[in-house]
């Protein structure tokens, strides 16, 4: 076992000394050392209701014949830091939760790992951590929030909240009922009801084999959950004995199948930046032409918000992931997943209970899966749009060029309704370097889409999206505005084309032109100069890799 190496022989003996002062027993020695990385925190309504789960997995490592240790991971929730400065870290933690879990794995020479997460950023980074140190680890996604409630209508937080305040702006609803949407919109603890980026990097893990079948989709504080948490704290001893591996379940092929379902179900974009980033740490290298090639051959088989209408509830109730692989499984690549079994093996027997849920391929919503690459002269390297959000009028735009150098600049002009139809909206300067940290532009698409301008504006940028986004949106343009990416060129008034099926986005002016208009292009200055995030800023690469840190 890894952990004898702070367990064994007499230069051991102090080490010994202060795991006693922990509780542990010396029979307890012999046992694997099994790391319990816990993203609780009462700032996230998706982590809130995480310690009874924590009990759960520690149960479980003890029944396996294990010795559970938790220790505490950071969290950021998307949603409170969203239209502020607080964006700026978001992304940016992700690489702070893959060095955290790091840290303590080696400090402490831990046997393997269960971890237990939910949220945006934090998902991945434990995924990423778990790939970097190759040892025995699964995951246990917390689980989505129940849909809300207003006159006996069910409600969801980026729908009834983000997308109602452009509504109350513009006196479509009252202050009343915009204050009864925001008390019950989200009723309790769990990730945000939709297929936004929690939900979505569930569905993810889950289909990587990272963990148990159903977890994805079990929702938060159901008995479903806690018995997945019990056995997955069973589950990793046995994965320990077995040597079995992260670098052995997160592979090409396991990768390849996660794109495919996040596809399949019109998931967030921001997976575009995770999947790869993960795959870097499994020495997988992933490029953007790669996964829409996947896009291309994967029916889009399920609706649920923001593009549609059906809740994460809707998709557990009519079996989960396992079904949806099930009706994926010609498509599949076999892989073994934390269960010892293969992928095939493990969704074999899993049922359809509802066909408009989770549609046969022959009647799929759409013929392409829910995310689209676009590639022009604004965008060189590539740059992302979730397609399933968009409607069939929208998929093609045109339209002149507004243009801000910040999140806060175009959210004024947008709320005080200074946006005409056909206009493209480009939002420059909050990519991985710009931003820092990339924001997501969630409160300007989600206050477009509540004055009803969803298909009549299109908005660009080098920052991103929330997996909550529709309309013709589209962001982790590449390279971006603080790198001298053509987005830093683009004036006022220019004309601007996006055609989705043809993954095309261009601006109308001459190649010389646009040569010109970046001779003559100043450097700017960093936005922030100490700190994290001046830090990150200097290490992180493009979006067209994942934004890792190099």
């Amino acid at each position: 076992m890894r952990s004898n190496v702070t367990k064994k022989g007499l230069e051991r003996a102090p080490h010994r000394a202060l795991m006693y002062a922990t509780g542990v027993r010396k029979e307890d020695l012999g046992k694997p050392f099994i790391g319990i990385a816990s993203s609780f925190t009462d700032l996230i309504p998706g982590h809130v209701d995480m310690r009874l789960l924590e009990r759960q997995i520690e149960q479980g490592v003890r029944s396996g014949g294990g010795v559970p240790f938790v220790f505490g991971i950071p969290g950021i929730c998307d949603g409170i830091a969203m239209g502020h400065a607080g964006m700026k870290y978001s992304l940016a933690s992700r690489e702070l939760i893959a060095d955290s879990v790091e840290s303590v794995a080696m400090a402490h020479a831990l046997d393997g790992l269960v971890l237990l997460t939910n949220c945006d950023k934090i998902t991945p980074g434990m995924l990423m951590a778990a790939a970097r140190l190759d040892i025995p680890a699964i995951a246990v996604t917390a689980g989505p929030m129940m849909s809300g409630m207003y006159k006996m209508k069910r409600r969801s937080f980026v729908r009834d909240t983000f997308e109602a305040m452009a509504k109350r702006q513009k006196g479509k609803i009252s202050n009343e009922e915009m204050e009864n949407l925001e008390i019950c919109s989200c009723p309790g603890g769990g990730s945000c009801q939709g297929l936004y980026t929690a939900n979505t990097m569930a569905c993810v893990t889950e289909t990587l084999g990272m963990s148990l079948p159903g977890c994805a989709t079990a929702l938060m504080n159901s008995a479903k959950k806690k018995r997945i948490a019990l056995s997955s704290g069973e589950q990793i001893v046995t994965l320990v004995k077995k040597n079995i591996t992260t670098k052995k379940i997160i592979n090409k092929s396991s990768i390849y199948n996660a794109v495919m379902v996040d596809m399949a179900l019109g998931g967030s974009t921001n997976t575009m930046l995770h999947i790869p980033a993960i795959g870097h740490e499994a020495g997988v290298d992933i490029k953007l032409d790669e996964l829409d090639a996947i896009c291309k051959r994967t029916p889009h088989i399920t609706n649920i918000r923001p593009g549609g209408e059906y809740f994460m509830e809707d998709l557990e109730y009519a079996g989960g992931i396992p079904a949806v692989l099930h009706r994926l499984s010609a498509k599949l690549k076999n892989n073994i997943t934390v269960t010892t079994k293969t992928l095939k093996d493990t969704v074999k027997s899993a049922k359809v209970y509802d066909d408009d849920i989770i549609r046969p391929l022959n009647k799929a919503y759409h013929k392409e899966g829910g995310i689209a690459i676009l590639k022009g002269n604004i965008a060189p390297n590539g740059c992302v749009v979730k397609q399933s959000a968009i409607s069939k009028a929208a998929m093609t735009f045109v339209g002149k060029a507004i243009c801000f150098d910040s999140e806060e600049e175009a959210m004024k002009e947008i709320m005080q309704g200074r946006i005409k139809k056909r206009s493209v909206i480009v939002i420059r300067y909050e990519g991985p370097k710009g931003g820092p940290g990339m924001r997501e532009m969630l409160a300007p698409t989600a206050a477009i889409a509540g004055m009803g301008l969803s298909e009549d504006v299109a908005l660009i940028t080098d920052g991103r999206f929330s997996g909550g986004t529709r309309g013709p949106c589209i962001g982790h343009i590449s390279p971006e505005a603080a790198a001298a990416g053509p987005i830093a060129v683009i004036k006022d008034a220019d004309l601007i084309s996006i055609d989705i099926p043809a993954r095309k986005i261009e601006l109308k002016i001459t190649k010389q032109e646009i040569v010109k208009r970046l001779r003559s292009l100043k450097p700017r200055k960093p936005k922030i100069k100490t700190g994290y995030l001046a830090r990150y800023a200097k290490l992180v690469q493009s979006a067209a890799t994942g934004a890792i840190v190099n």
